[in-house]
């Protein structure tokens, strides 16, 4: 078979899609679900508010937390613990604290300020975790901690 011949069938369902002008599948102002606000099913901002611009927090992506010490360095379940470092932000922006061996339980913490963090130690099971600071900037993890039998 000659390429000659085969380039003609190729060229024929191409040459076809050249009568469909590409604008035709969206019209301006028809609205398709699937893509922007709709695909999450959330209302367009329709305008510009002062006020509530204001109020949003604005979170620094740039600045990355650091976990520098963890006081004291091994507790007991229920336990409160101090988490020093630097960067993790404010409390509109701080997204929360994690335990390596907790899995996606929650902690319960209290952002102190900029660089101190309150946490409980949860209840799982003795020995070495992680633990997770996450913030706007990203998340660290601290040396590890030993979790005492209660």
């Amino acid at each position: 078979m000659s390429p000659r011949f085969l380039l003609f069938f190729l060229m024929v369902p191409l040459s076809g899609l050249a009568c469909f002008p590409l604008h035709s599948a969206a019209e301006e102002g028809l609205i398709v679900d699937g893509a922007g606000y709709t695909l999450h099913d959330t209302e367009s901002i329709k305008g510009h508010d002062e006020q509530k611009v204001a109020k949003d927090p604005v979170c620094d992506s740039s600045r990355r937390p650091k976990i520098l010490h963890v006081e004291p360095d091994e507790a007991k379940p229920g336990h409160t613990i101090t988490i020093k470092g630097e960067n993790f932000g404010t409390r509109d922006c701080f997204r929360g604290v994690a335990f390596s061996a907790a899995g996606p339980a929650k902690i319960d913490y209290k952002l102190v300020n900029d660089t101190t963090i309150e946490a409980i130690v949860p209840d799982v099971q003795p020995g070495m975790s992680f633990i997770d600071v996450v913030a706007a900037g990203g998340n660290a993890r601290s040396k590890g901690f030993l979790v005492q039998t209660k």
